[in-house]
C-alpha cells in the first residue's frame, strides 16, 4: 500500500520531535582549548572574575572627569596609563589622564575623550569645543560584560573561534567535550566501484561515501565508511549486522531505498526490527527518504538511521535537512537545525507546484545576497554540485520567480 508523503515542513517536525527525545550523551573527554573547535561543550564555562575586572578604556585618548571637560578648561595631565598598568595615583578635579585603549581608568574620572578630539599644550589638554562628553562615554564599566561566576557558556555548545576566546579568558586551558558520534557510512549498488578503480561503462565510482564522510566529519561526527552493498537481500542483511557489529550512533544508508525491483535496503532494516519514523517527503530532490531507528542485536540499544537516496545531490541534500540535526544532538548539541538565508533571486524560473525544491545553487554573499540556479541535469550531476555553494529552497506552491524574487537559500558550508 502506498504510503502517504510529509510536506517537509512536516518531516522537519518529526525531526525536532525526535531530537526532544534522544538521550544525553554519557561519554565526555577532556580535550585541550586548543584542539576543541567543532567540538560540543559537556561543562558549563563560568567567569572566573569580573569582565572586565576594571573600568576599561575603549579609546585612546584622555581620561576625564566629563564635567571638567565639557567646560573645555585646560586640564593638567597628571600621567600616563597604558594597557596592563595601573594608574599611580587617583585622580584629582581638574585633572587628565593619557589613556590607551584596553587601559584601566583612574579612579574617580568617568570618561574619556578621544585624542583626535582634543588640544595638548604642553603639560595640559582640553577637549575641542563644541563637543560635549557624558560620564561613562568611552568605558566599559568593571563587571559589565560578565560577572564573577556568571554562566558565559552554556554545556551543550559547539564550540567556535568565538567561544574559545571566552574560555581562555576565564582561564580554561582544557575543556569538558562530549564524545564525537560513530556514523557508519553504507553505499548500495551494484554499479559502484572503490574510487581507485576504473569502472567498466555500466559502472560509476563511489561517490557518496567519501562526500558523507566529509559531510559527517563537518558536522561534528566520525565516519566510518563500510564497504559498498550489492544489491541483494542476503547481501543487505549481511552488511546491516556487519554495521551493528561497530556499534554505531548513526547509520547512514545510501541507495536502495526506492521502490524498484532490486532496492533492498528498506526491507533488510525492516528485517532487523527497524521502527520507521517516516517514509518519504515531499521534495526534490530526496523523496524517498527514510528515517528511523533501529536495534542493535546484543544491546537492544535502538539506533537512529537515515536511508537516503542514491543519487548524491539527494544525499547531501537530505543529509543537510534531515541527518545533520540527528548528528548534531547525538552530539549533545540539540540546537542545531538546517541553517537557512535570504537572498534575492537573479533571474527567472518557471516551474511546477507540488514539492518543495532543494536546487543546486550559487550566491554571491554580498550585501544584497544574489541567487541563481546553477544549470544541472538531475541529482546526479555532481559537476553542477561542485558549482553551487548553496541549495535554492522553493517552496511547494512556488510556480514562478522574477528578478529581485526574496527567496530562501540552505547553507551548505
Amino acid at each position: 500500500m502506498a504510503e502517504t508523503l510529509l510536506s517537509y515542513a512536516e518531516a522537519a517536525e518529526e525531526i525536532c520531535r525526535y531530537i526532544g527525545q534522544l538521550p544525553s550523551p554519557a561519554v565526555t573527554e577532556a580535550v585541550s582549548l586548543l584542539d576543541v573547535a567543532g567540538r560540543v561543550l559537556a561543562q558549563e564555562i563560568r567567569a572566573d572574575r569580573d569582565q572586565p575586572p576594571f573600568p576599561r578604556s575603549t579609546r585612546d585618548g584622555f581620561a576625564c572627569r566629563a564635567a571638567d571637560a565639557n567646560t573645555y578648561q585646560p586640564l593638567h595631565v597628571a600621567g600616563q596609563v597604558r594597557a596592563g598598568e595601573i594608574a599611580s595615583s587617583k585622580a584629582r578635579p581638574g585633572e587628565a589622564w593619557e589613556i590607551m585603549t584596553g587601559a584601566p581608568v583612574p579612579d574617580g574620572l568617568d570618561a574619556v575623550f578621544m585624542v583626535e578630539h582634543s588640544e595638548r599644550i604642553g603639560n595640559t589638554v582640553r577637549m575641542r569645543e563644541p563637543r560635549q562628553i557624558a560620564e561613562g562615554e568611552n568605558i566599559v564599566p568593571a563587571g559589565a560584560e560578565a560577572r564573577t561566576g556568571e554562566l558565559v557558556i552554556p554545556r551543550g555548545t559547539r564550540l567556535e573561534a568565538q567561544h574559545i576566546a571566552l574560555a581562555a579568558q576565564c582561564g580554561y586551558p582544557e575543556l569538558t567535550v562530549f564524545r564525537m558520534p560513530v556514523v557508519a557510512i553504507l553505499s548500495s549498488g551494484d554499479e559502484l566501484v572503490a574510487v581507485a578503480e576504473t569502472p567498466a561503462l555500466s559502472q560509476i565510482r563511489n561517490s557518496n561515501s567519501p562526500m558523507l564522510a566529509a559531510l559527517v566529519a563537518s558536522a561534528g561526527g566520525q565516519p566510518l565508511i563500510l564497504p559498498v552493498v550489492r544489491d541483494e537481500e542476503a547481501a543487505v542483511d549481511a552488511a546491516l549486522a556487519s554495521a551493528f557489529h561497530q556499534h554505531p550512533d548513526l547509520l547512514l544508508l545510501t541507495g536502495g531505498i526506492s521502490a524498484g525491483r532490486f532496492d533492498f535496503s528498506r526491507g533488510g532494516l525492516e528485517r532487523a526490527g527497524a521502527r520507521i519514523l517516516f517514509a518519504g517527503v515531499a521534495m526534490q530532490p530526496g523523496k524517498p527518504v527514510v528515517v528511523g531507528e533501529v536495534p542493535l542485536p546484543q544491546s537492544g540499544r535502538m539506533v537512529p538511521f537515515l536511508a537516503l537516496p542514491g543519487n548524491p545531490i539527494s544525499s547531501a541534500a537530505t543529509f543537510h535537512l534531515f541527518a545533520a540535526p540527528v548528528l548534531a544532538a547525538l552530539g549533545g548539541n540539540t540546537a542545531a537545525v538546517p541553517r537557512f538565508a535570504a537572498a534575492h533571486y537573479a533571474s527567472e524560473w518557471r516551474g511546477k507546484p507540488g514539492l518543495t525544491r532543494f536546487l543546486p545553487a550559487r550566491c554571491d554573499f554580498s550585501l544584497n545576497p544574489q541567487v541563481e540556479l546553477v544549470p544541472w541535469h538531475g541529482s546526479g550531476d555532481l559537476a553542477a554540485y561542485a558549482r553551487s555553494n548553496c541549495l535554492l529552497v522553493l517552496p511547494s506552491d512556488c510556480e514562478e520567480l522574477h528578478p529581485g524574487s526574496e527567496v530562501s537559500i540552505l547553507l551548505t558550508a
